[in-house]
């Protein structure tokens, strides 16, 4: 990868200090966090703004089959998963996070299908069991770790032949991108990896934000064939009104007929969408050495 060494000296305490800070959506509902009404309401908004999830999860393929969610956050798509009838297992660094997601999971009465695990992705097997799961899902999350590389060492750990990896990761080549290259960097370009990192959350300074192509991302999933990958997601509402759940999109943004702006989210959207599974014999605990 091209930016490997920008976020080297940065570690995983460092970004579990800065998702516990404000996980992931926790403001998705003004609603008593814990409550039912707060969670059924970041339920509705997180798939309103960002309705690709559902396409690239297919929670219901997974009903009687084993999940190992990386990353699961506040537990939105971890219930979703269960609701469908999977057996989950739900992994995050952010303690903060986890205590969230386990509210969670009591509210909809799903603790039966999900145990939960507070653990370092780069170090999974150390805290997860290793065996072979039928969906391996993480969302949003591999990009910001600092070894990534390492990261999708562990995950082949916990995958058989037959396994599926659907994942996010950040588009490089995205509207977003381009966004923060003007709106903060100036057109600095050759800032642009730590640019990309500071503004790339709802909460600036992240520690880690690690940015792919359609061909970088192969570069990363080394022991896997990529089956499909997309882009999709441009963030179109106007963020003060966002604050206050209400949708405006920006005035560009408006002018674009509903087709073409699809069409702009398919070519330049910050998310890239893949489903990979395993590359060679596929035995669990096994990966090859990289090229």
């Amino acid at each position: 990868m091209a930016v490997a060494q920008t976020f080297s000296t940065r570690t995983v305490e460092d970004v579990r200090r800065y998702w516990n800070a404000r996980p992931c959506n926790i403001r998705h509902s003004p609603k008593p966090v814990g409550t039912r009404a707060y969670f059924d309401e970041v339920e509705a908004r997180k798939y309103f703004v960002e309705p690709h999830i559902p396409a690239l999860a297919e929670f219901d393929r997974w009903a009687g089959k084993k999940v190992l969610e990386i990353g699961c956050g506040i537990g939105t798509d971890t219930i979703r998963f269960a609701r469908a009838g999977a057996q989950v297992t739900a992994v995050d660094l952010s303690d903060a996070s986890l205590a969230v997601a386990k509210e969670r999971a009591a509210v909809y009465e799903l603790d039966d299908r999900i145990t939960f695990h507070q653990a370092d992705v780069e170090r999974l097997s150390e805290v997860v069991p290793v065996e072979a799961y039928d969906l391996v899902y993480s969302f949003g999350v591999i990009h910001h770790t600092p070894h990534p590389q390492d990261a999708v060492r562990e995950i082949r750990k916990y995958m058989g032949p037959q396994s599926v990896l659907k994942m996010m990761v950040y588009h490089r080549h995205s509207w977003k991108v381009l966004w923060i290259l003007m709106k903060f960097g100036k057109g600095a370009f050759w800032k642009l990896d730590e640019l990309i990192a500071r503004h790339s959350e709802a909460q600036t300074g992240c520690p880690v934000t690690y940015s792919y192509s359609r061909r970088t991302v192969r570069d990363l999933l080394q022991g896997f064939t990529v089956q499909r990958a997309f882009v999709d997601h441009i963030f179109a509402y106007r963020i003060p009104e966002y604050k206050r759940h209400e949708y405006r999109k920006v005035w560009y943004l408006r002018l674009l007929p509903d087709p073409a702006f699809r069409r702009l989210e398919r070519s330049l959207g910050w998310h890239l969408c893949v489903e990979a599974r395993p590359a060679g014999p596929g035995r669990i605990g096994s990966f090859p050495a990289p090229a």
